[in-house]
C-alpha cells in the first residue's frame, strides 16, 4: 500500500451564497442599470417619491370619505325628503340649460356655416356638402330618364292591349 502514488483530487468549488430573496440582486440590477447615469437616479427617486405622496393622498381621501359618510349618513336619512326633490329640480334646471345653450350654439354655428357656404367663402367640408348635392342631383336625372324611358314602354303596352283607347 505504500507503493501506490497519492492520487490528486481536484480542488472543491467554493459555494457562491444564494439568496432566497429577490432585495439584493434587484438592487444590484436596478444600480447597474441606473448607476451610470445621476439624471435617471433624480428621475427615479422623483418618481418614489410622487407615487409615495399620491398613494398617502389617495388613502387619506378615501378614510375621510367613508368617515363622512359613516358620521353623515343619520342626518342625510334625516333630512332626505328635503334635498331629493331640491336634487331633483336643480338637475333637471341644470340639464335643461346645458341642453339649450348647447342647441343654441350649434344653431348658430350651423347658421354661421351656412351663411360662409352661400357667400362663397369655402368653409370646411363645403366641398363634401358639393359633391353629395352633385350625387344627389346626377341621381335624380337617371331616375327621370329611366321613368320616362319606362314610361313610354308601358304606355305602348296599354295601346297595344287596348288599341281603341
Amino acid at each position: 500500500m505504500a507503493d501506490r502514488a497519492p492520487t490528486q483530487r481536484a480542488p472543491r468549488p467554493t459555494p457562491t451564497p444564494t439568496t432566497t430573496n429577490n432585495g439584493p440582486t434587484f438592487l444590484r440590477k436596478l444600480q447597474a442599470h441606473i448607476g451610470s447615469n445621476s439624471s435617471q437616479l433624480v428621475g427615479f427617486l422623483t418618481l418614489i417619491i410622487t407615487g409615495s405622496v399620491l398613494l398617502l393622498l389617495t388613502g387619506i381621501t378615501v378614510t375621510g370619505a367613508v368617515l363622512g359618510l359613516i358620521f353623515f349618513t343619520p342626518l342625510i336619512i334625516i333630512s332626505s325628503p328635503i334635498w331629493v326633490p331640491i336634487a331633483a329640480v336643480l338637475f333637471f334646471a341644470v340639464a335643461g340649460f346645458l341642453s339649450f345653450c348647447g342647441f343654441g350654439l350649434a344653431l348658430v354655428a350651423g347658421l354661421s356655416w351656412t351663411y360662409r357656404y352661400f357667400r362663397g367663402l369655402n368653409p370646411p367640408g363645403s366641398d363634401q356638402f358639393d359633391y353629395a348635392r352633385n350625387r344627389i342631383y346626377d341621381t335624380a336625372s337617371h331616375v327621370k330618364d329611366y321613368a320616362r324611358e319606362y314610361g313610354g314602354y308601358l304606355q305602348s303596352k296599354v295601346k297595344d292591349a287596348a288599341p281603341g283607347a
